[in-house]
């Protein structure tokens, strides 16, 4: 899912059948698991990623196991939608496949793939040109802040504290105040022009890590940001990471090199913790 970008093809395989053709329509990023799904998936995270598609149904649904000695030397070696018997793989929830096999498959589909294709090569040099707006996240946030603030269980103090952690004041700001002092890419110092970021995003920690110092960074407002959004992260050492989705020239007028992104000290083994978190599910590593 991190690794689609949009323009990207994307084919729905079901109930034996290649049933509908989408095209992508913008990186990946967190959601909550739909409610619609109820019981189904109950074996899933209720946090996960998604992507936006425009699908359409396909009226030639090929049966990849009519064709498999077309497909089975195509298959890749790891993560292969396929069997080699031809039926589907029902542990791969999506996957990427090699040129050779996606020519082959949309042969077999014919027009109505080829239309499509042209049209994903359009929205992927658009989307280069000028990337469409993020989706929002604030009605999640108050989802999880409104069941906060109606949880009795929890002391007011805590209520608020958890609340305001959010934004990243009171007691969080404190708690980060206690492990940072400058942000660790502009260096600095002046709290009225820092901002107490999450490293696990507040959406996604329990009430005790959303007041964690550890789980927080001092940044000025464009290198949160940046890391808020997944374009940055670190390494446990302080090596800076760019996104590959991240524009080079936008990261330097903020005053980061892309070429020669910067050490900004290693972090403690809490904030090792946490920032491991923000690179396998906040930093977006698409590379198209």
């Amino acid at each position: 899912m991190r690794e689609v970008s949009p323009g990207d093809v994307i084919l729905s395989f079901y109930e034996t059948r290649v049933a509908t053709i989408g095209i992508a329509r913008s990186y990946c990023y967190e959601s909550p698991k739909p409610l619609e799904f109820g019981a189904a998936g109950a074996n899933w995270d209720n946090i996960g990623w998604k992507i936006e598609v425009s699908f359409r149904e396909l009226t030639n649904r090929i049966r990849p196991k009519d064709h498999i000695s077309q497909f089975r030397g195509l298959l890749p070696a790891k993560y292969s939608p396929l069997l080699p018997n031809g039926n589907g793989l029902q542990s791969v929830y999506l996957t990427e496949v090699g040129a050779a096999f996606a020519a082959t498959l949309f042969r077999l589909i014919g027009s109505e793939a080829s239309q499509v294709s042209d049209v994903a090569i359009q929205v992927g040099n658009a989307a280069r040109v000028s990337p469409a707006p993020e989706p929002t996240l604030e009605a999640w946030e108050q989802r999880e802040e409104s069941a906060i603030r109606d949880d009795r269980a929890l002391e007011e103090t805590t209520r608020t504290a958890l609340v305001e952690a959010r934004r990243g004041q009171g007691m969080f700001r404190s708690n980060v105040r206690g492990v940072e002092r400058a942000c660790r890419i502009t260096k600095v110092e002046r709290l009225e022009h820092l901002i107490a970021s999450h490293t696990k995003p507040w959406r996604d920690s329990s009430n005790e890590e959303r007041l964690d110092g550890e789980n927080g960074l001092l940044l000025t407002p464009t290198v949160d940001h940046l890391f808020d959004k997944g374009f940055i992260s670190f390494e446990d050492r302080g090596a800076v990471i760019i996104s590959p989705v991240a524009d080079p020239g936008s990261l330097r007028r903020m005053g980061i090199d892309p070429q020669r992104p910067p050490n900004v000290g290693s972090f403690s083994d809490g904030q090792r913790k946490f920032l491991e978190y923000h690179r396998e599910n906040v930093l977006r590593m698409s590379r198209r």
